[in-house]
């Protein structure tokens, strides 16, 4: 297996205490924004709890000044509720209901998508699974998931950071060789796994500097996070991707006609 650190890295290493220290954004906002899409894409679910201001003082190197004004606009902006004793938890839920669409097409249409654009391979290894990625591979957190992380590129330069978690032990043979060749779903395919189903969900997040470097756009610029949860054709969830677009340079089509479909395209 190849693994590479470093900047690579960014999107695992987000919630990790890195600022824009010299960016125009304060600091506060830049620790709601992070709190904030960790919320809304469902890493902090309804009534979790949320670092107190010592915990986010400590983890994002501030006063304790900043973390709490960053808390308290999260509290403004209805994501979480403050109680004295009781300390801060998540109140948001997220209110927006799924569209259907054929799972053949729009399968179709990403490995499509994956073979019109250029990727490079930047980390490729076997680790354990824990948190959230645990959860939604139904996963006991310990135990092994393949991690691949790709840049993928278009005609005008970086598109899209993508970081996939996949079941250990389904027989798919994932190496840098093979991923900069075939999006990730062909080797399901080839691997024999029938893909019964997917959710999708779609919402705009902001870089943090590791991956804005990645991107080659400013720190805390707009991004595209596209989370993919594939199942296979028993309901269990195989392969969790999380893709961060440059929003300047992705789109999402989808064709409402009956036989419509999922088409992503970039410029």
């Amino acid at each position: 297996m190849m693994m590479v650190r470093g900047a690579a890295s960014g999107a695992r290493r987000a919630a990790q205490g890195q600022l824009a220290r010299d960016a125009a954004i304060p600091l506060y906002h830049q620790i709601y924004l992070t709190l904030r899409d960790e919320i809304t894409r469902g890493d902090r679910p309804f009534g979790t709890p949320v670092p107190t201001e010592m915990e986010l003082a400590e983890n994002y190197h501030v006063s304790r000044i900043t973390a709490r004004r960053a808390l308290d606009e999260l509290a403004m902006g209805g994501f979480v509720e403050r109680r004295r004793r009781l300390g801060t938890h998540v109140i948001f839920r997220s209110s927006a209901k799924p569209i259907e669409a054929n799972i053949d097409q729009a399968v179709e249409s990403l490995i499509a998508f994956g073979q019109n654009t250029a990727v490079k391979v930047l980390e490729v290894t076997t680790e354990p699974a824990v948190g959230p990625i645990a959860q939604k591979l139904g996963l006991v957190e310990g135990e092994p998931a393949i991690r691949a992380v790709r840049l993928r590129s278009g005609r005008s330069g970086p598109l899209g950071l993508i970081v996939s978690h996949m079941r250990a032990g389904l027989g798919v043979s994932v190496t840098p060789e093979r991923l900069t060749d075939q999006p990730i779903l062909s080797l399901l395919r080839e691997a024999g796994v029938k893909i019964g189903g997917a959710v999708q969900t779609i919402e705009a997040m902001v870089a943090d500097p590791d991956m804005a470097e990645q991107l080659q756009c400013e720190p805390r610029a707009a991004v595209l996070h596209v989370e993919r949860l594939v199942e296979d054709a028993g309901g269990d969830t195989v392969l969790v991707t999380n893709a961060y677009y440059r929003a300047d340079r992705y789109r999402i089509t989808l064709d409402m006609h009956e036989q419509g479909q999922f088409s992503p395209t970039y410029g």
